[in-house]
């Protein structure tokens, strides 16, 4: 019998290079990050938020993630992963021919030298094809503008957040993607950040905030009083995100490797820790712990964990995690209500706190705590080291700072410069109209089969007519309102 030649011992789609433990490691670690948006975010948005804003929020996330995708491969992939262009930022071109996608992976501008030009580490080969890599980095980009808009949800115009999306994505997020990861300046001088403790939350983080200062604050009754409409759904987000950042650490080192092993084990420690630490302050302070806060305390662990998460050891995992659990709770419970700053921007889901300060934080814990022998297993720049353990560990606290001070830098002002062109042509905030009702003015679709949440009854939007006889709602003795049906 004739043999496929899918089955044939060396078929013609399994090319010497390739590694199939490698790439199905890879395609299962962009599945896992791609779940962390879809569904993981949407869920999360759309619970956490007041009952009118539900669907609102879903469609930002879910839209944020099919318009990235398109422009991800038309020409962004090759901005943050492809050649020069500038220090920063690598030529666009399209990653969809079939030539490009399945020849073996290649990250051009990774290749590293010695000060007189001979080879320190050669560039980034992945064993398997250009197309797992182009995916694996697309999930990146994708949750990066799905956290940011975390920071302008329930007020934020939905044409104005759709001209934001293709926008950012060129303009802010292939700069950091190139400068750290792409083989631009800062990732040749040695700035670690290991899975995008910079790249996506740093950034994500100060670009909310400099979004929401500009879009402006939701309904002073919605700041006021912004309850989750289902805290069961949120918890299933926020399980997907914490189950699903195995692949977003364990597929940073671009293989199945001992590397990817340690991070996945320091992600899910570290998580466990801030968790813990976050929903103790909690009962100290408060006297109760928070679920809210719990899921708070899950994402800045996992957050300060990802700048470090192949290259600390277990136990500075768990010190991070104690740290990440504290400080931006700190920040969060204590600072913001003392800062004028702080106050005056509504970043609706707290993302500066989780995201921009637990970035921050892991990133300078990692120029403390990187040990050597594991900055070895994936780095570019050999005899990297945290100051903890000595040599030139301190210069590596400052290089942190310093990568830190950049993305920072230009997330304010890209940021800023994209929402004030937008503004020229749309409206960054919804009119008042549309924020008194919510979704139902926005899509003309609400999330659940039912009403409340303040709203009157209209018995168009919230009941049945009966073709038995009368409709007029009853009240009844418990508050509950229904239908008096005459047979």
């Amino acid at each position: 019998m004739e043999i496929a030649p899918a089955y044939l011992p060396h078929p013609p789609s399994v090319p010497g290079w390739l590694n199939k433990g490698d790439n199905a490691w890879q395609m299962t670690a962009a599945t896992l990050v791609a779940l962390q948006s879809m569904p993981g975010l949407v869920i999360l948005y759309g619970s956490i938020v007041k009952k009118k804003w539900a669907v609102n929020s879903a469609f930002m996330a879910l839209y944020a993630f099919a318009a990235a995708l398109i422009l991800w491969v038309l020409v962004c992939y090759r901005m943050a992963f492809g050649d020069k262009l500038l220090p920063f930022w690598g030529k666009g071109a399209p990653a969809l021919g079939q030539k490009y996608l399945v020849r073996q992976a290649n990250v051009p501008m990774s290749i590293h030298h010695f000060n007189n030009g001979t080879v320190e580490t050669p560039g980034n080969m992945p064993l398997y094809p250009m197309a797992s890599l182009v995916y694996f980095q697309f999930t990146f980009a994708a949750i990066t503008l799905i956290l940011l808009a975390g920071s302008v949800l329930g007020r934020m115009n939905i044409k104005a957040w759709m001209a934001f999306v293709p926008l950012w994505l060129i303009f802010s997020y292939t700069v950091g993607a190139f400068s750290l990861w792409g083989g631009g300046f800062l990732y040749h001088w040695g700035v670690i950040d290991y899975s995008g403790g910079y790249v996506i939350h740093l950034s994500s983080g100060i670009a909310g905030f400099v979004a929401a200062y500009w879009v402006g604050p939701r309904l002073k009754s919605d700041r006021e009083r912004f309850p989750p409409n289902n805290v069961l759904l949120m918890l299933c987000g926020a399980g997907l995100l914490w189950m699903g950042w195995s692949g977003f650490n364990g597929g940073a080192p671009y293989a199945a490797n001992v590397d990817a092993s340690i991070a996945v084990l320091n992600t899910n420690v570290c998580a466990a820790t801030s968790l813990l630490v976050w929903t103790t302050l909690d009962v100290i302070y408060f006297g109760k712990p928070s679920v809210i806060g719990a899921v708070q305390g899950m994402m800045t662990g996992l957050v300060c964990i990802t700048p470090g998460a192949g290259v600390v050891q277990s136990w500075a995992a768990m010190v991070m995690g104690i740290l990440s659990g504290s400080i931006p709770w700190f920040t969060m419970m204590i600072l913001h209500k003392k800062s004028t700053l702080l106050q005056k921007v509504d970043d609706t889901l707290a993302v500066f706190h989780t995201h921009a300060v637990a970035g921050l934080l892991g990133g300078a814990l990692t120029g403390l705590l990187a040990e050597p022998t594991l900055c070895n297993l994936i780095l570019p720049v050999t005899n990297s080291r945290g100051a903890f353990y000595g040599g030139v560990g301190g210069v590596q606290f400052l290089k942190q700072l310093v990568g830190a001070l950049f993305v920072i830098g230009w997330n304010i002002v890209s940021t800023t410069v994209i929402l004030l062109v937008i503004r020229l042509f749309i409206p960054l905030r919804m009119p008042d109209d549309q924020l008194l009702i919510g979704d139902d003015a926005v899509h003309g679709e609400e999330a659940y089969a039912l009403w409340g949440d303040g709203e009157k009854y209209d018995a168009t939007r919230h009941g049945h007519v009966s073709v038995y006889g009368d409709d007029t709602p009853s009240r009844q003795a418990n508050g509950a309102r229904g239908f008096t049906v005459q047979l």
